[in-house]
């Protein structure tokens, strides 16, 4: 596959596209998704190991937000969206994943005692997936501006 370059929201920003209708896409295993769920309406579960049987079963007009667990699985599986012909524009990947997301108190149906009590090691820490833009599209950049790890 050639290289693909994703842009990457926080859990934050994530909220944003969903109230103006995105639709999230979490490529979590089925066992992962049974024990927390993200409580977000109209949210797709396609496991990243049947993802490139069943990707075409999302709609390539809609702004897609891409979640895992922390942030891995869904920037490849973002990044497959686009190599197939998904506009950029309208999919992204959400860094540090579900962990980032009990972490700042957003909605979640299971049990996240696990996730709580777990280090922080699913934001700020570890490799970052980082690009270079050839043009400002402010909707997709929210480093510097609070929203996730700055000011922590």
């Amino acid at each position: 596959m050639t290289q693909v370059y994703v842009n990457e929201i926080c859990p934050t920003t994530t909220q944003g596209w969903v109230k103006k209708g995105a639709q999230l896409v979490d490529v979590r295993e089925i066992e992962e998704v049974q024990e927390i769920k993200f409580d977000v309406p109209d949210i797709v579960n396609i496991p990243l190991s049947q993802f490139e049987e069943r990707y075409a079963e999302l709609a390539t007009d809609k702004n897609l937000v891409i979640v895992c667990h922390d942030g891995s699985r869904s920037l490849r599986a973002a990044a497959w969206l686009i190599h197939k012909g998904y506009n950029a524009e309208k999919v992204v990947n959400m860094r540090h994943g579900l962990i980032r997301w009990v972490h700042k108190r957003f909605p979640v149906i299971g049990d996240t005692t696990e996730i709580e009590n777990s280090e922080h090691t699913g934001c700020c820490g570890g490799h970052h997936h980082h690009h270079e833009h050839d043009h400002d599209h402010e909707h997709h950049h929210d480093h510097n501006h609070g929203s996730c790890c700055g000011g922590h």
